[in-house]
């Protein structure tokens, strides 16, 4: 009899002692040859989900969707389409976390992905190595999520992420790591030092995870980034944003980001990634024509192009014509990035604040003084006394209060 549970909205289809039927087919959906294929290791299969993945990572949901649905019909009993389905919606979510809309619905996915998988691991020895593979990675991202700055539910985040690691570790008991599961112990032996490093009012927390390795864990991103099928593709956005944001390797996180944008240009935040280090890299005609396209696909309500991707864009070109002494056109964008900071609440951030105090500058420039006053108090009250953008407000307010 067919079983089932709504996680979030998600009809999740039970696990049957015997054969299934899907309600929406009417057709078989387990059966004995079936439960014989390991679907993560299938050629067959990877060669059906090739485009669709090519296609979430481009922004083409709807195709990628498609595709998705249709090897959810074939294999419902199996958590693959599941949390494929939910790794689309992971990226709905990555222009801009502050957006919510996507929760629910990603949530949904990896919990039915978590229930698929259980019943497969308690049922079926063959595939308890692959059910593991997917509990750890569906139980991975929900941690993701959770520890995300706009969220930061660290009490979940350390949950699911405990829940993540103990699958791994059943993987390696059985001494299989393939080269998808690979990428979450690589994370969990980076980041299980960078995070007590970094954030110790987390310390506490990690004295429940075993310690790990961040040497270790940079070349299994690489072996990753290099081998895997299903995780290659966030095996290298992790590597890139590593590289670049904390082991000091710009150029080859230049050309991770480089080859993910050339890959998938309609992915937004691929494409403000790399006109970030073009800007850094003072790669300013290039930078120029990237950001020059951002804000023209945002105009156009391009498939994730929005607000904080405009923010980055409008900040590269007012910076680049103050340096052309372009005042006017360095003013419009600047004001084009407070807008966009604003729409997306980083008030906070430093595009936010530096575009203020470069704002307030012009202003001063061109003896508008009370605008400039403005602006720098914009600054203040919105940044810690403790930042250098406070404390340039505060001296360059001293100034015009002394020539007025």
């Amino acid at each position: 009899m067919y079983r089932g549970w709504v996680i979030k909205g998600t009809l999740v289809l039970g696990l049957f002692a015997g054969q299934g039927v899907s309600p929406a087919l009417g057709q078989p959906v387990r059966t004995e040859k079936d439960t014989t294929i390991i679907l993560i290791s299938d050629i067959n299969i990877q060669l059906e989900c090739s485009q669709a993945l090519n296609e979430l990572y481009n922004f083409e949901f709807s195709k990628a969707e498609r595709q998705f649905r249709w090897i959810k019909q074939k294999y419902a009993w199996h958590p693959l389409p599941y949390f494929l389905l939910g790794l689309s919606n992971w990226w709905k979510i990555m222009p801009n976390t502050s957006d919510t809309r996507y929760d629910e619905v990603f949530l949904g996915y990896m919990d039915s992905t978590i229930h698929i998988a259980e019943g497969l691991y308690r049922k079926f020895p063959a595939h308890r190595i692959e059910a593991a593979f997917f509990l750890a990675a569906a139980y991975g991202f929900k941690g993701r999520l959770y520890s995300d700055e706009e969220r930061r539910n660290w009490r979940k985040a350390a949950t699911a992420g405990k829940t993540a690691l103990d699958y791994m570790e059943e993987c390696k008991k059985m001494n299989y790591l393939s080269p998808e599961l690979l990428f979450g112990d690589a994370l969990y032996n980076y980041f299980s030092v960078w995070v007590p490093e970094n954030y110790s009012a987390l310390k506490p927390i990690m004295w429940f995870f075993p310690k790990g390795d961040k040497k270790l864990g940079l070349e299994q991103l690489k072996e990753v980034s290099y081998n895997a099928f299903y995780t290659r593709t966030e095996a290298m956005v992790w590597l890139m944003r590593i590289l670049n944001g904390y082991e000091n390797d710009q150029v080859r996180a230049f050309q991770l980001a480089e080859y993910l944008f050339q890959t998938y240009p309609n992915n937004p935040y691929f494409h403000r990634y790399y006109a970030r280090m073009l800007y850094a890299r003072g790669m300013y005609p290039e930078m120029e024509k990237e950001s020059r396209d951002i804000l023209a696909k945002i105009d156009s309500g391009r498939v994730g192009y929005e607000a904080t991707s405009g923010r980055y864009a409008a900040f590269f070109l007012a910076q680049l014509a103050g340096a052309k002494r372009n005042w006017d056109e360095a003013r419009k964008n600047y004001e084009k990035a407070v807008a966009f900071a604003e729409a997306t609440g980083a008030t906070k951030s430093g595009y936010y604040l530096y575009s203020l105090i470069e704002l307030g500058e012009i202003a001063e420039r061109q003896g508008r003084k009370a605008d400039a006053k403005r602006y720098f108090q914009l600054v203040k009250k919105n940044s810690d006394r403790k930042e250098e953008a406070f404390k340039s407000a505060k001296s360059r307010l001293k100034k015009l209060e002394k020539g007025d």
